[in-house]
């Protein structure tokens, strides 16, 4: 490209090209008369050269100017009769026009090919020029991306942490929400039996004997304790369930005179029960608990009366439910719906409706936890739960619960195996960290007319087994510190095999309990309990067998 603008920049002056025009033909006549014995025959040939390099620096004009003082100096120098313009016919002419022609054609094509070649290096000036300007450009716009991209970094910096600022207000304001429940809940409990037990000690402190009345209250508050902490662990899904095969149209159908009862006159119940109904395996008793919930809240849903159906299909939720909803598995499910003509919920209200302690029943009506704890319990149970709700209109819940497809598994309502007996006897091991409620477990078995030996731990139990006679039942707390309830039973049972053991606990994350069931084979007594559910459990145990 450099030649190509040299020579344009010679072209554009003009007088290089003419000179070259009267120099080079001269030059070309020059080297003719001296190689004259080599190209005799050959008048033109030096000719061709000097015209080219004329056209190369002078354009079209410099090449046709160079071409007729060829013509001329070879017609006269070089072409017989030499000497003079005239031209022998017909040879003469023919080669002269001939000369003429070619070079003709020459200087046109060297021209057009020059011209050529200007328009290409200006074009090649233009793309460099283009490029540096889209080179710069492109810087520009990267230093504009880079301090955007830094700008968007920073926005979604701080939208992270306005985010987590809000996440950690959201759990600060549901754990305030939950302790403040539990705690007024509790303190409600307590001031019902920390009264009670004042007034019999004062009672009794008087001689006085007239405390049944107190002791039911005391009662009373400590059985509406333990049903909080149920409910609180089954919000959690950690309340340990023992799942058996369920007709659902045979338990609802048991239930139906309760439910009536519980709605009263002003509603009116109807069960729609499917044909062909699947079976569930299902811890019946909780089931019966989360019906019962849902019956509840319909009623209070229903202040001036309505009607309440309750029915059951078979369902199946396919992947594209499963994808929209969180915590969902695709497959065969046992539907109960319970639908009221009620009141009904706004949006904001189903949001929040699982949450605990949220109630919109008002004051004193309610403990804010039946439907959490539902919600817990068919979570628990791998299955799902929806509302729906239109405002004035009503409100259905549905209950969706895995389908049973297994062989064999106990069926609910069956019968016990053996008698329950009140009381018995025996010798049985007694093992409980917390003293204070060995001290009250202990009592209460010997008060059933058993023996009892107590140890404060695992190890402890072990070094006494084997100094001790025959034990009737190892009846020992799951969550100890050292050593786990559940290890203390197999390294029992190496020394006494057939050993019966019953378990006993308030809250058991994974010792005997996995994935939210009792392990097979396992008994298990859920504390509190009472002195009846302890003397028939106990009872059970022992009739049963290890």
């Amino acid at each position: 490209m450099d030649i190509v603008a040299a020579t344009e920049a010679i072209r554009r002056r003009g007088w290089p090209g003419l000179a070259m025009a009267l120099a080079a033909p001269l030059l070309g006549l020059a080297l003719r008369l001296l190689l004259d014995d080599l190209l005799t025959g050959y008048p033109f040939l030096t000719f061709f050269p000097a015209i080219l390099a004329a056209a190369f620096l002078g354009g079209w004009l410099a090449g046709a100017l160079a071409t007729l003082l060829s013509a001329g100096l070879s017609g006269y120098f070089l072409i017989e009769p030499v000497g003079s313009f005239h031209l022998s016919w017909p040879s003469g002419a023919i080669g002269m026009a001939s000369f003429i022609t070619v070079s003709t054609i020459m200087v046109a094509l060297l021209d057009q090919l020059l011209r050529a070649a200007t328009r290409l290096a200006e074009t090649g000036r233009q793309m460099q020029e283009n490029q540096a300007r889209l080179e710069e450009q492109v810087a520009l716009r990267t230093r504009e991306l880079t301090l955007l991209n830094a700008h968007l970094r920073e926005q979604i910096s701080r939208r992270d942490r306005a985010e987590a600022q809000v996440r950690q207000m959201q759990k600060m304001e549901a754990v305030g929400q939950l302790t403040g429940g539990i705690a007024h809940d509790f303190n409600n409990m307590l001031a019902i039996i920390i009264g009670s037990l004042d007034v019999m000690r004062r009672r009794l402190g008087q001689g006085r004997t007239d405390i049944e009345k107190h002791l039911d209250h005391a009662m009373d508050g400590a059985r509406r304790a333990a049903a909080l902490t149920h409910k609180l662990l089954a919000f959690a899904r950690r309340q340990p369930l023992a799942p058996v095969v369920v007709d659902a149209n045979a338990l609802i159908a048991e239930l139906e005179e309760l439910f009536r009862r519980t709605l009263g006159e002003q509603v009116k119940l109807e069960c729609v029960l499917a044909g062909g109904l699947w079976r569930c395996m299902i811890d019946p008793g909780q089931l019966e608990n989360a019906l019962l919930n849902l019956v509840v809240n319909a009623r209070d849903a229903m202040p001036q009366g309505g009607r309440l159906t309750i029915e059951t299909q078979n369902a199946y939720l396919d992947d594209a439910y499963a994808a929209a909803e969180a915590d969902v598995t695709a497959g065969q499910y046992v539907l109960i719906a319970v639908t009221d003509t009620g009141t009904g919920m706004p949006p904001e209200v189903i949001a929040r409706a699982f949450d605990p302690f949220f109630t919109t029943k008002g004051e004193g009506r309610g403990t804010g936890l039946g439907l959490s704890q539902v919600h817990g319990f068919v979570k628990q149970s791998r299955g799902h739960i929806k509302i729906y709700s239109e405002q004035g209109h009503g409100t259905t819940l549905k209950l969706y619960l895995p389908r049973h497809t297994g062989e064999g598994g106990p069926a609910a309502g069956e019968p016990p195996a053996a008698a329950i007996a009140p009381a018995g006897s025996g010798l049985i091991l007694l093992v409980e960290d917390d003293e204070a409620v060995r001290r009250v477990h202990s009592g209460m078995l010997r008060e059933l007319g058993y023996t009892v030996e107590e140890a404060p731990d695992g190890v402890s139990a072990l070094s006494m087994l084997p100094r001790l006679g025959p034990v009737q039942l190892l009846f020992t707390d799951v969550v100890m510190p050292g050593m786990s309830g559940r290890m203390l039973a197999e390294q029992a049972r190496q020394q006494r095999p057939g050993l019966r053991v019953l378990y006993t606990t308030g809250y058991t994350p994974n010792a005997i309990v996995h994935n939210g069931v009792v392990d097979a084979g396992v008994e298990l007594l859920t504390k509190p309990f009472s002195f009846d559910q302890l003397a028939r459990k106990v009872r059970q145990v022992l009739d049963k067998g290890g």
